[in-house]
C-alpha cells in the first residue's frame, strides 16, 4: 500500500533463495528484486502518516466520516468480504500459520508491515498474512478502509480477503495466496533461465487488470477510485490470472453533480495522474493515467521510473510520448524481451490505449469500459511465435510515416 505522496514511491520486495536484500513499501506478498547495483528507485519524499499510537486508538474507535469515503472502522455486521464468509481470527490462530512468523515463511516487507505465507489450521489452506507494524508509516486508517473496500467486492480479478483480525494492538489481514507474485517481478525481475512474459500472456494481464479496475469504477456501490494501480499490486495466480491487490488507498468516487474529489495527493512517483498531483482533484480519470502507464510497461518492459537510464529516459511516460508520433518508431517500444516475438497490429493498437490513458488532459483519456473492451480484443487475437516470423528492426523501413491517433491504428 503506497504510503506516500506521489512525489515519491515505494516498492515490495520479497525474499528469494540467493537474494537476501530487500526494500519494500507495499503490503502484499508481492516480489521484487532488489540488486546492489541498482540505485534506489522508490524515495519516499514524505510521509503521508505520522504512526501515533493515541491516534491510531481514536481512529479505531470511531467511524470515518461520509466525506471521507464513507468507511466505518468497524467491520460489516453481515461477516461477508469478497463474496464469501469473511472469518475473525484470532491473533494465536495466526501464530500458528506462520510458526511464529518465521522467518523461512517471509515474503515481504512494506509501509503496513510484514507479510508471510500462512497454512491455516483445519483447511491447510495457503494464505498470505499481513502484519501492522505499529511504527510503520500505515496505520490502522489503512487497515479500515482495506477491508471496508473489499468487504463489498465479488469480482474474479481483485484479490480476496479471507479475514482479519483486530486483538489488542494487532492488527493482521488475511488474504488469498497468489502463487506466482506480482506482474512487477516478471516485468523487470526474472529469474536466470526464467522466460520473460509472451505477448499472450502480457495482454491477458492487462486485459485482466482492466476488468478489475471497471468493476472498482463502473460496478461497485458506491463506485471506487483505486488511486494506486502498479505493477506490483497486480499479482498474478495460476496462468497469469491478475487480480488488483491493496485497496488501502482507495476513495469513494464523486456522486451527483461533483466532478472530483479532493483529497491529500497519494499514490506512487511514475503512476500518478499529473492533473491529480497538481490539483488534489480525484476523478475516476486518475486510474486511467496509472492504467495507462502499467500498460506502457507490460509492453516496454520498462519500468515507471528508472534512475539507472539516462535522464531522457528515466520518466517512461516522457519517454514514450515522442515516440508515439512515428510508427517507424513503434519498434522501439517493444519489450526487448519478447525478441521481436508479437503481432505488429496488436502492438500499434496496445501503444494507442496506452497513449490515450496518459494524456495529460484527464477529459481526453478513454473509460474504462473502452479499455477493457480494446483489452479483451486484443487477449482475444492468440499469437503463434511458430507461426508468424520475429519482427525485427528492419520493419521499421517497411512502415508508414503515422501518428499513433491515426484512425486504422486502433
Amino acid at each position: 500500500m503506497g504510503c506516500f505522496p506521489c512525489s515519491g514511491e515505494g516498492d515490495t520486495s520479497v525474499k528469494k533463495p540467493q537474494k537476501k536484500i530487500f526494500e519494500t513499501s507495499d503490503l502484499n506478498h508481492q516480489y521484487k528484486r532488489v540488486h546492489r547495483s541498482q540505485p534506489k528507485q522508490d524515495m519516499p519524499v514524505a510521509r503521508q502518516f505520522k504512526v501515533v499510537k493515541s491516534e491510531e486508538v481514536k481512529i479505531a474507535s470511531r467511524s470515518t466520516s461520509r466525506k471521507d469515503g464513507g468507511y466505518s472502522s468497524t467491520p460489516p455486521s453481515d461477516g461477508k468480504t469478497g463474496g464469501a464468509t469473511a472469518q475473525r481470527f484470532k491473533f494465536d490462530q495466526l501464530v500458528a500459520a506462520t510458526e511464529d512468523f518465521k522467518e523461512d515463511y517471509f515474503l515481504g516487507e512494506g509501509g503496513f508491515g510484514k507479510v508471510y505465507k500462512g497454512h491455516l489450521g483445519g483447511t491447510g489452506e495457503i494464505v498470505a498474512i499481513k502484519q501492522l507494524d505499529p511504527n510503520g508509516c500505515q496505520g490502522v486508517r489503512e487497515f479500515v478502509v482495506e477491508v471496508r473496500t473489499l468487504s463489498k467486492a465479488d469480482h474474479p480479478n481483485l484479490v480476496k480477503l479471507i479475514g482479519c483480525c483486530a486483538e489488542g494492538d494487532q492488527r493482521l489481514l488475511v488474504y488469498e495466496y497468489m502463487a506466482l507474485g506480482s506482474l512487477e517481478d516478471h516485468l523487470f525481475d526474472t529469474w536466470p533461465n526464467q522466460k520473460p512474459l509472451d505477448w499472450n500472456i502480457r495482454m491477458k494481464i492487462a486485459a485482466g487488470a482492466a476488468r478489475g479496475l471497471e468493476y472498482l469504477h463502473d460496478k461497485m456501490t458506491p463506485p471506487i477510485i483505486y488511486r494506486d494501480l502498479k505493477c506490483s499490486n497486480i499479482l498474478l495466480g495460476e496462468e497469469y490470472h491478475p487480480k488488483l491487490s491493496d485497496f488501502g488507498l482507495a476513495k469513494v468516487g464523486p456522486s451527483g453533480d461533483k466532478t472530483h474529489v479532493s483529497t491529500r495527493v497519494m499514490g506512487t512517483y511514475g503512476y500518478c495522474a499529473p492533473d491529480y498531483a497538481m490539483t488534489g482533484q480525484l476523478t475516476f480519470k486518475s486510474d486511467i493515467y496509472s492504467f495507462g502507464v502499467v500498460l506502457l510497461e507490460i509492453i516496454t518492459g520498462r519500468r515507471a521510473i528508472d534512475y539507472t537510464k539516462s535522464a531522457a529516459e528515466q520518466n517512461l511516460v516522457s519517454w514514450a510520448r515522442p515516440l508515439f508520433k512515428d510508427r517507424k518508431k513503434f519498434y522501439k517500444m517493444a519489450d526487448p524481451a519478447l525478441d521481436g516475438h508479437y503481432p505488429i497490429r496488436s502492438l500499434y493498437q496496445a501503444l494507442a490505449i496506452a497513449a490515450m490513458c496518459v494524456q495529460e488532459q484527464p477529459t481526453i483519456r478513454p473509460p474504462i469500459v473502452d479499455i477493457v473492451t480494446a483489452l479483451n480484443y486484443l487477449a482475444s487475437l492468440k499469437y503463434d511465435p511458430e507461426i508468424e516470423p520475429p519482427i525485427r528492426k528492419s520493419y521499421k523501413n517497411q512502415s508508414s510515416h503515422k501518428s499513433i491517433n491515426d484512425e486504422d491504428s486502433w
